[in-house]
C-alpha cells in the first residue's frame, strides 16, 4: 500500500462565510487530511473520459469535469440546474476503484445537499449499483436514507474511499445547496486499477 498521490488547488479565502447548521454537519477543518492509502499502481482513470448528465449545464462544460483543473475560477465550475441532478463519467473500462475525490463550488463555504455517489457496470443505473457515499438523510432522491454526513465544501474536496469496488460507471448526484438551488461540479478524480 501506498499514499495516494493527489494536488490540491489553491485555497479560497473570499467569499461569504456559512449561514447553515444541522446536527449532521460534519465541523470544517482546514488542516490537510490525513494520508489516504491505496494499492500500488492506482491512478486517476476518470482524466479526459467521457462525461453526460441528467440535463445540459448552464455554464461551462460537462468535459471541465475531468481536464485536471480544479481552480474555484468561475470558467472551471460546471453548474447543472435546480433540482436533484447527476453527472456521470464513462471510465470506458472496468476498474477496481479505491477512492473518488471531488471538488464542488468552494470560492465561499457551501454545504451542498443529498449528495449521493454511486458505481456500477451497468450505464442506466438500474441494477447492480453500489452506494458509495449516502448524506440524503431525507431520502429525497428514492435511494434510502443516507447515514454520511453533510460537509462543508473546501478546497480540498470530498475523499470517498471505495474500497476497491469493481466498476464502469461513477455517477453523482445532489440537489442543490444552502445558498441556492443549483448544483455544481468542477473536478471529479476516480482512482483505480
Amino acid at each position: 500500500m501506498v499514499v495516494l498521490d493527489y494536488e490540491l488547488p489553491d485555497p479560497s479565502y473570499s467569499g461569504s462565510p456559512l449561514n447553515y447548521t444541522s446536527p449532521r454537519l460534519e465541523p470544517l477543518s482546514w488542516q490537510r487530511r490525513p494520508d489516504f492509502y491505496v494499492p500500488e499502481g492506482v491512478e486517476n482513470v476518470a482524466f479526459e473520459k467521457p462525461v453526460s448528465a441528467s440535463t445540459e449545464p448552464r455554464y461551462n462544460e460537462l468535459q471541465d469535469l475531468v481536464n485536471g483543473q480544479k481552480s474555484y475560477d468561475p470558467d472551471q465550475v460546471v453548474e447543472l440546474p435546480d433540482g436533484p441532478q447527476w453527472i456521470q463519467i464513462d471510465l470506458e473500462d472496468e476498474y477496481e476503484i479505491y477512492a473518488l475525490l471531488f471538488w464542488q463550488f468552494f470560492e465561499s463555504e457551501r454545504v451542498y445537499f443529498d449528495v449521493v455517489v454511486q458505481v456500477s457496470n451497468d450505464p442506466e443505473f438500474e441494477e447492480d449499483v453500489t452506494i458509495l457515499f449516502n448524506n440524503d438523510y431525507s431520502d429525497n432522491l428514492g435511494f434510502g436514507e443516507g447515514e454520511d454526513p453533510e460537509y462543508i465544501t473546501t478546497h480540498q474536496g470530498r475523499l470517498i474511499d471505495a474500497e476497491g469496488v469493481s466498476a464502469r460507471y461513477v455517477r453523482l448526484w445532489s440537489n442543490g445547496n444552502d445558498w441556492n438551488n443549483r448544483n455544481h461540479w468542477i473536478e471529479v478524480e476516480v482512482y483505480g486499477k
